[in-house]
């Protein structure tokens, strides 16, 4: 199930969220955050299916903190920029977006997911929601593995 629900995320299938649910709002100015890291997922590796491409991962102040502190604190955005990674004259290059993962913290609101609120917003289309109500089983499968770095798979690097 949860390799379905991934790859409905990753294709970017839009799920409704249920009516009086919590939702990930679509980030406004995310480019201007911080950068925390890059990496490629190329063919071979276990989320290739899913996830294969360019990973950027952009954190706003409170999310700085968190991963400065280990604890992030409500109102913390995370955002996943997934491109095709392309090849071209020996390099690896950005095709087009497949996917604009958003992690949002709000203990409240999404406390059956660690704290975390889960989105994706299909080709970053802010109007193509790609998670909705699967967010438990399309990316908290994977997340809750990560308790100890309060749900977080990425490290800041300096």
């Amino acid at each position: 199930m949860q390799r379905i629900a991934t790859a409905a995320f990753a294709l970017g299938l839009v799920l409704p969220a249920p009516a009086g649910a919590a939702e990930v709002a679509f980030p406004t100015g995310w480019r201007d955050w911080k950068h925390v890291k890059s990496m490629v997922i190329e063919p071979g590796h276990p989320l290739y299916e899913a996830f294969g491409g360019i990973h950027h991962i952009y954190a706003d102040p409170k999310a700085l903190e968190g991963y400065r502190t280990g604890s992030f604190p409500d109102g913390a955005t995370i955002v996943f920029d997934l491109l095709e990674a392309e090849r071209a004259n020996n390099a690896v290059v950005e095709g087009p977006r497949k996917v604009l993962g958003v992690m949002r913290k709000d203990r409240r609101a999404f406390a059956a997911t660690g704290g975390w609120g889960f989105e994706g917003f299909a080709a970053g289309d802010p109007n193509r929601r790609a998670v909705g109500a699967k967010a438990a089983e399309a990316c908290f499968g994977c997340h809750a593995g990560q308790v100890a770095s309060d749900y977080v798979f990425s490290r800041l690097r300096e």
